[in-house]
């Protein structure tokens, strides 16, 4: 009897997804800026009706704590203080009736506010 062993690679899930349409935004914001070494960077910090609220802004700087992921050529930053809220969510951004907007969908976060940008965990 014989046992053939094959090579079966198993692809974890990014831990945070950052969509097609969240990069091609960011791409087309920073070709704006005029400034290639600019990079997302998404944070959670205290406040908002829920506890905690999601902030985003421009960086050109690396920090050694952050976690750094590339999708089509763009570049978001996670501080690690962040990133332990942000493990399993989706950052997206959304065209519709009610404008545009980059949106997080959190499975870690336990409620969330109406307005979409505070939660608790």
């Amino acid at each position: 009897m014989s046992v053939v062993a094959e090579n079966i690679q198993t692809q974890m899930p990014e831990p945070i997804v950052f969509t097609d349409s969240a990069a091609a935004k960011v791409a087309d914001l920073i070709a704006e800026e005029g400034n290639p070494d600019l990079k997302l960077r998404v944070f959670v910090q205290g406040g908002g009706c829920s506890g905690f609220q999601y902030g985003f802004t421009f960086d050109e700087i690396t920090n050694e704590d952050d976690t750094t992921m590339t999708k089509n050529g763009v570049s978001l930053l996670i501080d690690a203080m962040s990133y332990q809220y942000l493990v399993g969510a989706e950052i997206d951004y959304k065209e519709d009736l009610q404008g545009a907007q980059f949106v997080i969908k959190n499975p870690n976060a336990t409620s969330t506010c109406g307005c979409g940008s505070s939660f608790s965990a």
